[in-house]
């Protein structure tokens, strides 16, 4: 997974705009609405979907950990160590 984001602009009809601002008052609309996108785009197998977001999450997880940016092993940075390491389990 890449880190870097880019922003992509989608119109709504009305009635889903206002469905999506009420989810997205327990969690960023950005997030929500990428999440959606990257499940469907991984195809039309749930559990592969699902398998894929929680991989992508166990990645942020370990890139926003402040403990661990500073550690370091062998191969480099152990945040992108397990960064790199968590991305292989991609299906």
């Amino acid at each position: 997974m890449n880190d870097k984001l880019i922003p992509y602009s989608v119109y709504l009809p009305p009635e889903y705009y206002e469905k999506i601002r009420d989810l997205a008052k327990e969690r960023k609309a950005s997030g929500l609405i990428r999440d959606a996108i990257c499940m469907i785009l991984d195809g039309d197998d749930e559990f592969k979907a699902g398998y894929n977001k929680g991989i992508r999450d166990a990645q942020k997880v370990v890139k926003d950990n402040k403990d661990i940016k500073h550690l370091a092993v062998k191969n480099g940075p152990v945040a992108d160590v397990l960064f790199n390491q968590i991305a292989k389990l991609y299906k």
